[in-house]
């Protein structure tokens, strides 16, 4: 089973990336799917989450407005539509999938992508 994301640049500030989330070896179509950030000296922190099915999402307050989360659960494809990407945003993005709804948690998901970077300069 692996989640396996990608999309990650170098950007300038106001800028936009769609970071992409693709699984291979289950479907992950019956759970919840999100998106963490990690930069330097920082906490993992919880980016944004869908539902299953997909009528619920979940942003962190800095990103609300800006990102947007979508799912392909016949492709096994989760994005990360990223506009008016500011410097603050810059950090190593990963995909998480296997919770039981869009969950704001890290501890919900079992199953974990390795990380695309972002970087967005002033």
């Amino acid at each position: 089973v692996q989640l396996q994301a990608s999309g990650g640049g170098l950007v300038q500030a106001g800028g936009s990336l769609r970071l992409s989330c693709a699984g291979s070896g289950r479907s992950f179509s019956d759970t919840g799917m999100g998106w963490f950030r990690q930069s330097p000296g920082k906490e993992r922190e919880f980016v944004s989450a869908i539902s299953w099915v997909g009528g619920k999402t979940a942003y962190a307050d800095s990103v609300k407005g800006r990102f947007t989360i979508s799912r392909d659960n016949a492709e096994n494809m989760l994005y990360l539509q990223m506009n008016n990407l500011k410097p603050e945003d810059t950090a190593l993005y990963y995909c998480a999938a296997g919770a039981n709804y869009a969950s704001t948690l890290s501890r919900s998901y079992n199953y974990w992508g390795q990380g695309t970077l972002v970087t967005v300069s002033s």
